[in-house]
């Protein structure tokens, strides 16, 4: 069965459907990571969002239980050079095809996708509709007219959790069988972005209470948890419109310890007066390089965001850059000292990807210790 990528500058791709049979809008984006595919479809940072995967080869070790990061896949529709209808691994479950299918996703395979990369590279992340339903392109054309993109919009609200819940499920060493739960110290407050639960697990594996919140759950509901300390999710979209999260951490700022990831970092920067603008084609990978400023040091990062805090505007802020991405420069971590609060755009928690920036999860216990 054909399948049709139709992107909003007109461009079109070709190749075969698998997964689910359907059609979806989303922005198209590419993430270079090459593996982690699973962790990613279901990382709800990419609603709304075309996943191009820049490795050739996807779906060789399968799917399973245990490598989910959220409720559901989030991602719009599953774009890949080769698709392996043949997985081979020891924790394998299900084939990506069928994965798919299970969790009715769009997939598009077969397309040049170093093609398909490279234009976006050039033009920018873009509008486009993914089909193996609708051979005409005029009709893929209205459809896509009538999605009106992420910028400016709050998509939050549809992907933070309904209630509150408490979380007590630590880090788990697959080859051991072995589950990292020691005695909890810390009582956090987090707030659901659109959260992926490998932060969660690592919380409790050094020795949080963790208190799951939804995104809306106001500032002064969380003090009266009277937490030792309050976390910022990770999430899709846009920061500017999401302005409820933003005058709840206003409101907290100064009474407790804070600590940011991905979109939790650009609400932390507008909390503190900073300004937000959208990248061009966005960062999305496991591989991306980031420099810590106050040691010296590289990371090697898993990242996935279309949108950055603005520097400048940061400047006459009592806010310390902290970490910088070597590839374009942008900004990638701050702390204020005074507020007890710090933030990365980049993923820690990794789940894809390496673990050389877990070590923030410790500079929050440390924060807590001394508030």
């Amino acid at each position: 069965m054909k399948a049709i990528l139709l992107l909003e500058d007109g461009r079109v791709f070709e190749g075969a459907a698998f997964g689910a049979v359907g059609q979806a809008c989303g922005e198209v984006v590419f993430n270079t990571s090459m593996t982690g595919y699973q962790e990613i479809l279901t990382d709800p940072s990419y609603t709304e969002q075309i996943i191009t995967m820049t490795y050739p080869l996807i779906g060789n070790y399968g799917t399973n239980d245990l490598d989910w990061e959220s409720r559901k896949i989030f991602a719009a529709g599953f774009i890949v050079k080769e698709n392996c209808d043949y997985p081979s691994n020891f924790r394998n479950q299900a084939s990506l095809d069928d994965y798919l299918k299970a969790n009715n996703i769009v997939g598009l395979q077969g397309i040049d996708t170093r093609a398909l990369v490279k234009h976006i590279r050039t033009e920018g992340a873009m509008r486009g509709v993914l089909s193996s339903i609708e051979p005409s392109i005029t009709n893929l054309k209205k459809a896509l007219a009538d999605y009106p993109g992420l910028v400016g919009r709050d998509i939050v609200k549809g992907v933070t959790c309904e209630k509150s819940y408490k979380w007590d499920k630590g880090v788990v060493d697959v080859l051991k069988n072995h589950e990292e739960k020691p005695r909890k110290k810390y009582k956090v407050v987090a707030f659901d972005y659109g959260m992926k639960q490998n932060i969660l697990r690592l919380l409790r594996s050094h020795g949080c209470d963790v208190h799951v919140v939804p995104a809306t759950t106001k500032a002064r509901s969380v003090l009266a948890r009277k937490p030792d300390g309050v976390f910022l999710s990770n999430g899709p979209g846009d920061p500017a419109p999401v302005e409820y999260a933003v005058e709840n951490v206003k409101k907290i700022l100064g009474k407790v310890p804070i600590f940011g990831i991905c979109l939790g970092h650009q609400i932390l920067s507008l909390a503190l007066g900073a300004k937000t603008y959208k990248l061009k084609f966005g960062h999305r990978g496991a591989n991306h390089p980031v420099k810590n400023l106050k040691t010296g040091q590289i990371e090697i990062t898993s990242q996935n965001h279309g949108f950055c805090v603005d520097m400048d505007s940061l400047k006459d802020k009592d806010v310390e850059l902290t970490h910088l991405n070597l590839n374009d420069n942008t900004n990638e971590g701050i702390f204020c000292k005074s507020q007890k609060a710090f933030s990365v755009q980049y993923h820690p928690e990794a789940s894809p990807g390496p673990h050389d920036s877990s070590y923030l999860f410790d500079d929050f216990i440390n924060l807590m210790k001394r508030k």
